[in-house]
């Protein structure tokens, strides 16, 4: 089941990451419109793009199921919506940062759903191409590797 879980996740993530249609540069420059309240580290550590720990680190966003960062508290309706098994794709955070507390509405069939992000994008295709470029390098696990690869790696 776990093994179907990881596939599950890294399809969702490689399908997101293809389709984040923005500019990833200008995405960069925009995201420092956000990091008031969230940073991007990578798990080493290593700070990407330092900023404020008011929301959870974005670090690998894309792909990642929906209020699973590990040691963050989130409120009850974007918690409740995590534990629908919901992953974020590109086409999600896109809507998600639209209107934050008109997606959790809608995604939830609740009209008193509350979201501690106020902030709203107009225009969030950059943004999200600039979260899904640095998403963390998704690794196959070896017995799920095309049989192309399988193929060249025995030939070197």
């Amino acid at each position: 089941m776990k093994k179907v879980l990881t596939s599950a996740a890294l399809l969702f993530a490689l399908v997101g990451a293809a389709h984040a249609e923005g500019d990833a540069a200008k995405g960069e420059k925009d995201f420092k419109k956000c990091k008031a309240c969230h940073t991007i580290a990578n798990p080493d550590g290593d700070v990407i793009f330092k900023g404020g720990k008011t929301g959870p680190n974005l670090y690998g966003i894309v792909g990642r199921p929906i209020a699973s960062y590990e040691g963050f508290k989130y409120g009850a309706s974007i918690a409740a919506l995590g534990e629908t098994g919901a992953v974020w794709t590109v086409e999600l955070l896109e809507t998600y940062v639209k209107d934050p507390k008109g997606f959790l509405k809608e995604q939830l069939g609740d009209g008193k759903a509350k979201t501690k992000m106020t902030f709203k994008w107009k225009k969030p295709e950059n943004i999200i191409a600039y979260l899904a470029s640095v998403a963390p390098a998704m690794e196959m696990p070896a017995d799920e590797a095309p049989a192309a690869e399988a193929d060249s790696a025995a030939s070197n």
